[in-house]
């Protein structure tokens, strides 16, 4: 059987809850299709949210949840393996045989973090090898900081993270001294970061704490915390499906959305990570927001013509 919906927003995470809420709270039929895999899952709390700071991730997500509910949103733990369509209307297949039709589709499905094969590091993630100073630079500010670099854009981080301590080392791990410019060099000079060339080979734990990086040559060195850039993999399978045009960044591709996250296909929309690198949690949420209120008006003012036209 087929289900037909007004909107299928793919993604239960803030983008996707939030874009859901608006268009409940529009009496648009609405489903939401949450695989359960949350790019922050990793972290303990998350930060920056004005009235939200410091909560949970699962928690909120659970009040988003619980929200939507009151308006007759419906949501289904599934996966959409598919989906093909275009203006006028989407069919969706969820990997548990289900399949559900929409005259739009919200694709908020996030990305993943692919973290470097350094032992140790995807077991730290989100306690003390975290990603983003903005995320959990309050929480270890003042300790003393590793920076694993990646490439030679992880001196931008470095000089970051010194806004939280004026203790950080720049591990080279696989980038060579000869790659770092000028210009990097006088700046991390200038922000007192050290530089240590050689390849990472594993963390030191100790009491379940990161106590040091250790370098594959055996030297450790005492470091409480370690900022990693990880490759981020945006989850575009449905959008590349059904033909939004993407574009290229050195953070993966992303769909070609105008400012409400409408992509280049008509009715397919784009909210959150699934739109962009760079969007927190709070940015997601008000993607979402922007998306549902366009969509309800993209399907009154449809409807009112198409009477118009009777």
């Amino acid at each position: 059987m087929t289900d037909t919906y007004e909107v299928v927003v793919v993604g239960g995470g803030a983008a996707g809850l939030s874009a859901a809420l608006v268009l409940g709270r529009a009496r648009r039929r609405t489903l939401v299709v949450d695989a359960g895999e949350p790019r922050n899952a990793p972290a303990a709390h998350m930060q920056g949210f004005l009235t939200r700071d410091g909560m949970p991730p699962e928690e909120f997500l659970a009040l988003g949840r619980e929200e939507i509910a009151r308006y007759g949103v419906e949501l289904v733990r599934d996966r959409a393996v598919d989906a093909t369509g275009g203006d006028g209307g989407f069919t969706v297949s969820l990997a548990g045989g289900r399949t559900v039709r929409a005259r739009q589709l919200v694709v908020a499905t996030g990305l993943k973090d692919e973290l470097p094969p350094v032992p140790g590091v995807a077991e730290r993630f989100g306690r003390d090898v975290l990603h983003c100073p903005y995320c959990h630079g309050w929480e270890v500010r003042d300790q003393a900081f590793g920076v694993l670099a990646a490439t030679a854009m992880s001196v931008h981080q470095a000089l970051m993270v010194t806004q939280w301590s004026k203790d950080v080392v720049l591990f080279l791990h696989q980038v060579r001294e000869a790659e770092l410019t000028d210009d990097d060099l006088r700046r991390l000079t200038a922000a007192g970061v050290r530089v240590v060339p050689g390849e990472v080979a594993g963390l030191r734990i100790e009491d379940d704490r990161l106590t040091g990086v250790r370098l594959a040559e055996g030297s450790v060195h005492a470091r409480e915390a370690l900022f990693v850039a990880p490759r981020p993999v945006p989850r575009n399978d449905l959008l590349r499906a059904l033909g939004a045009e993407m574009t290229e960044t050195p953070f993966g591709a992303y769909p070609v959305i105008d400012e409400r996250g409408l992509t280049t296909v008509p009715g397919l929309w784009a909210a959150g990570n699934a739109s962009g690198f760079a969007e927190q949690v709070v940015n997601a949420a008000s993607r979402g927001y922007r998306a549902g209120a366009a969509i309800n008006g993209e399907l009154l003012f449809a409807d009112l013509d198409a009477a118009v036209r009777v």
